[in-house]
């Protein structure tokens, strides 16, 4: 009997580490959210509210920390309960980090907001939105244990590695033929860059969720689309 309610008792405390987790995604997928609209709108006041929501998350990734840290000392999981607690505490500091580069888009729209509008962003909602469905199926995925959405949202990512790609290049052609909107086109990329770096993060979790739920990782190397790196090096040679 003591057995039993020991059991029942570690299965509540993986349950409210998950909880807490799809917490912290749905918190962050706000935040991008709303630093998009932030961008179209130029609604400085959505942007510091976005800001300031950062907080909400890293509080709720230290207690992920502190719950986590609590059932490998005193539970002693082993096999696929420690697979699910180490992944959790990855997926956390995931999640922490999709929130600061949603922080630091709406940065960048108080900053570009003091400025004439010269560039132009529509490639940014467009990411933006294409990257927050990435992070509500992986949070599906990972409440319902469904590898097959992982894998489908691992996918995904190079779509919107293209999508960068061709917004890089549209903005770097715009900052040329009008140097007046070098500033803005500066911001917008570092933006998209952002949105772009939260896709990788999506595709990380991704590959938690698979590993956890089949044991192994995917077979197929990981699609990447990305090419600006080697565009501004290209670029720099004299």
């Amino acid at each position: 009997m003591s057995s039993g309610h020991i059991v029942k008792s570690f299965d509540e405390e993986l349950e409210e580490v998950r909880n807490t987790i799809v917490e912290m995604g749905g918190l962050a997928e706000s935040q991008l959210e709303a630093a998009v609209r932030s961008l179209t709108e130029r609604n400085t006041e959505l942007a510091l509210k976005t800001i300031e929501a950062d907080k909400a998350v890293d509080e709720l990734e230290l207690s992920v920390d502190n719950m986590s840290i609590r059932l490998l000392a005193l539970r002693n999981p082993v096999a696929d309960d420690l697979r699910l607690v180490i992944s959790a505490l990855k997926i956390a500091s995931l999640l922490e980090r999709v929130a600061d580069y949603a922080a630091n888009i709406s940065k960048r729209v108080i900053a570009l907001n003091l400025a004439p509008s010269l560039a132009p962003i529509s490639s940014i909602p467009r990411m933006g939105e294409m990257v927050r469905r990435m992070i509500d199926d992986t949070l599906k995925a990972y409440t319902n244990g469904d590898s097959d959405l992982a894998f489908d949202v691992w996918k995904r990512d190079q779509e919107v590695d293209q999508l960068y790609n061709s917004m890089f290049r549209e903005l770097l052609t715009f900052m040329m033929e009008d140097p007046r909107s070098i500033t803005s086109c500066t911001h917008l990329i570092f933006m998209a860059k952002n949105i772009e770096r939260i896709g990788d993060h999506m595709t990380n979790i991704a590959e938690i969720i698979i590993y956890q739920v089949t044991g192994e990782l995917p077979k197929d190397p990981r699609p990447k689309g990305d090419k600006t790196s080697v565009t501004m090096i290209e670029n720099e040679k004299p």
